[in-house]
């Protein structure tokens, strides 16, 4: 989906700052004859009073102005780079099947020898090195053979083809780190909305999303490989038209295997090469990723991210993301410290580290202004649940009217039963969306086919209920990120929902341990084999141990965004960017309004 710029984030009062108007002064003199730059048009946004002015949110402003300006001239550099690439890897696989042919030509004159005996002296070679170390008469494991023959066909091609082309020198991206509310996906969408038609290659994904594509990605490596659906036809077909006999045809093909194999082993990078690459895949270009919400919720992600985002920075993909701490801060529980300070290292490399530093949540700001909670019906007692059913039965009569239930695509060949819905608009209980064993997947597909849902009854959250709390902030934060207008009945005021109850608090900061929602199955082998997923993308069997300080942080970001959700302006912002409001739904649009009037004046 097409994210347009999101005004109605992070939003306050005005106030203008002698830096600010040092960097607007430049900015206009460098883009004077072109359309509104990013910075411009967050000063504009300041100027119109729909934001307050941020020292930190200008920096970074700032920054991303001096990425886009460089990003044409990058876009250039990395179509002629993938050009060159291209010849390469053509040329590199003509060569190689130009010797994997000599050899088994000489395997056929001389019946074998020729091949074994240049295999063996290999294999001695090795044995030598493992009697220097101390390893003499240790067995060298079955496959050494092909693996030194293997290698030494990659050395010649080297000799011959050259190594890989170097990959031009890519701007450095911006790694933005800073509190709930500060402003850190508000201008991150601002620069990616900036660079539409810019570069050929761009992607948005929040962390949830992240997850369960890169194990969609890993399911379908892992099955085109296993069942031969991707290149075994195609060896199979050139293997059987070669002159040779067919103990030479299956020492060949057990060359190519042995490729695939090899292959198969560094499947993260096979990930990562297919990860921004999706209907324009024909197409040379530069790449950006603009990732939301960074986390290394358990082994699976650090090992995940480390590898697929090393990839896709060395070969010179434009990074831009959020998160709530510093890459050093990630990984508090200090897992699989060797691969994460890899991760680290590249993130550090490749983007600036930038603070957003502000205390301040802006989302309540405009809440404060405006009327607070205008589609947020509590407590659960029976006036308020008259306006929450008159209000959805308006929608859905301007809507068409015609209730019926319908099941929606979910990843991996699920779906998802809506029990009832009308022309873009579900409605669904609390119980039904996080009282059962669904999760990330589920609320994207969701979000994606419904630009306004309903959620009845939502209760007080504590720790008698933490798994349904889990997936209900990560339900929100998929409605949020998909710009869905929200209307809920609750037990209680936004702030006070997640306060627990007098039963059950919600937070123990010392020893509370939260373990990320999973479903059965066996670790990552089922991942790749059946798809499973759990509620963030992991497979079944990783358990993530965030603490107390992460939990909290997710409390109150699902809280500041419930909060905009309600706000005049985030919902005149989901109406404009949804093209369904714009052209079908301006009787939905006026609902929306007189709604809004009428709750500012009860």
């Amino acid at each position: 989906m097409r994210r347009g710029i999101p005004s109605l984030r992070s939003l306050g009062l005005v106030k203008k700052s002698a830096i600010s108007n040092k960097i607007y002064s430049i900015s206009l003199r460098f883009h004077s004859n072109s359309p509104p730059s990013l910075l411009e048009k967050y000063k504009n946004l300041v100027e119109q009073g729909k934001l307050q002015n941020d020292p930190y949110q200008e920096r970074v402003a700032f920054e991303l102005e001096k990425l886009l300006s460089r990003l044409q001239q990058y876009e250039r550099d990395m179509e002629d780079y993938h050009v060159k690439l291209a010849e390469w890897e053509e040329k590199r696989e003509e060569e190689r099947l130009k010797l994997l042919v000599k050899e088994a030509k000489e395997k056929q004159e001389t019946g074998g020898g020729g091949i074994w005996m240049s295999m063996n002296k290999q294999r001695d070679r090795i044995l030598e090195k493992f009697a220097i170390f101390g390893k003499k008469g240790a067995e060298i494991q079955p496959g050494v053979g092909r693996w030194v023959s293997y290698l030494n066909r990659e050395r010649k091609l080297n000799s011959l083809v050259g190594r890989r082309p170097v990959v031009p020198p890519a701007p450095k991206g911006l790694y933005i780190y800073g509190n709930v509310g500060s402003g850190k996906t508000m201008l991150m969408d601002m620069f990616y909305s900036a660079t539409e038609g810019m570069v050929k290659h761009r992607r948005r994904f929040h962390f949830h999303e992240a997850m369960l594509n890169i194990n969609a990605h890993m399911h379908k490596i892992w099955k085109n490989q296993v069942q031969g659906k991707s290149l075994q036809s195609n060896i199979s077909s050139w293997i059987e038209n070669l002159p040779f006999d067919m103990k030479v045809k299956e020492w060949l093909a057990a060359e190519e295997r042995y490729k695939q194999d090899v292959h198969m082993k560094n499947i993260l990078l096979a990930v990562a090469d297919e990860f921004l690459i999706d209907q324009q895949a024909d197409e040379r270009g530069a790449s950006i990723l603009c990732f939301d919400e960074i986390q290394t919720v358990d082994v699976f992600a650090i090992v995940a991210l480390s590898g697929i985002l090393s990839r896709l920075l060395s070969t010179g993909t434009v990074l831009v993301a959020t998160s709530n701490r510093a890459p050093r801060e990630l990984n508090q529980d200090g897992m699989q410290r060797d691969i994460f300070q890899k991760l680290v290292s590249k993130l550090e490399e490749h983007c600036e580290i930038i603070l957003i530093g502000s205390e301040i949540d802006y989302r309540r700001c405009i809440a404060q202004r405006s009327n607070d909670q205008v589609n947020y019906f509590w407590p659960l007692e029976s006036s308020t649940l008259k306006q929450f059913e008159k209000m959805w039965c308006q929608v859905t009569n301007q809507l068409g009217g015609q209730i019926t239930s319908e099941t929606i695509p979910v990843m991996f060949g699920r779906v998802l039963d809506v029990p009832e819905s009308c022309n873009g608009v579900a409605k669904f209980t609390f119980e039904y969306l996080c009282g059962r064993t669904v999760g990330a997947a589920d609320y994207i597909a969701l979000a994606k086919h419904y630009h306004t849902v309903f959620i009845s009854d939502i209760p007080l959250m504590s720790m008698e209920i933490r798994d349904k709390a889990r997936r209900f902030i990560t339900l929100i934060d998929e409605l949020y990120n998909h710009h869905c207008c929200l209307f809920c009945s609750a037990a209680s005021s936004i702030d006070d929902l997640f306060q627990g109850t007098e039963e059950a608090t919600l937070f123990d900061l010392e020893s509370f341990q939260f373990e990320t929602e999973t479903e059965g199955g066996k670790l990552r082998t089922d991942v790749l084999a059946k798809g499973n997923v759990g509620s963030v993308g992991a497979s079944s069997g990783i358990v993530s141990m965030l603490s107390g300080q992460e939990e909290m942080f997710a409390f109150r970001r699902a809280v500041s965004r419930l909060i905009e959700m309600q706000t005049p302006l985030y919902l005149e912002g989901v109406r404009s960017l949804h093209p369904y409001f714009q052209k079908q739904s301006q009787g939905f649009g006026n609902i929306l309004s007189s709604n809004l009037q009428a709750r500012a004046t009860s």
